[in-house]
């Protein structure tokens, strides 16, 4: 998927921009459709970002768990809302290596901007 993921940008600001442009947007995705657009859409930005150390992997669980949290913060049958230190715990397991602080601020993005994905 080439898509237009800008070097130092935040990745849930890149997340967004990429899946709201996206021509089938609108379309029902299959699991397997999801997984495939976001480990391409992980290489890409991996590949852009080299600086962030990240890998293809990091990037994709890092993708997964800022759509389960902006669905987790807006939806409104959900009565408690995930804090910033839960989302951390959860998402550390999924991403070794990873800075407390990048994760934070990841939180803090579709927390002030809302959800990656709608």
């Amino acid at each position: 998927a080439e898509c237009e993921v800008k070097e130092a940008e935040s990745c849930p600001n890149v997340l967004r921009n990429f899946l709201q442009n996206f021509p089938a947007r609108h379309c029902k995705l299959t699991q397997e459709d999801l997984a495939l657009l976001l480990h391409k859409f992980s290489g890409r930005y991996v590949h852009c970002n080299p600086e962030t150390g990240l890998s293809n992997e990091v990037v994709y669980n890092i993708c997964f768990s800022l759509m389960l949290l902006g669905t987790d913060l807006t939806h409104p049958l959900i009565k408690n809302k995930m804090s910033k230190r839960e989302f951390i715990r959860n998402t550390r397991h999924l991403t070794p290596g990873v800075d407390q602080d990048y994760l934070a601020h990841a939180y803090d993005n579709v927390y002030l901007i809302g959800p990656v994905a709608r």
